[in-house]
């Protein structure tokens, strides 16, 4: 089990997740980014609205996935 915050995935905050695998840790960044969405969060729309410019570059956000996918890799099991 590894720990990232909610910042480490790109994030605006410090919630944390845990999870096994980085897919399982994006899925809950996901989970997280719609309730952030659907609370209407100014902080978390902010970086949804940089995200989805950065899905415009696929090649950039590639890069980009897999720096955070990395970053997982590299932690220490909890």
């Amino acid at each position: 089990m590894k720990t990232m915050t909610c910042k480490q995935l790109g994030g605006a905050c410090d919630e944390k997740f845990q999870a096994e695998t980085f897919e399982d840790m994006v899925g809950l960044s996901k989970r997280h980014g719609m309730e952030m969405f659907l609370a209407e969060d100014a902080a978390h729309l902010k970086i949804m609205k940089e995200v989805q410019e950065l899905m415009q570059n696929p090649e950039e956000m590639m890069r980009w996935f897999k720096t955070k996918e990395e970053e997982f890799n590299a932690l220490a099991e909890d």
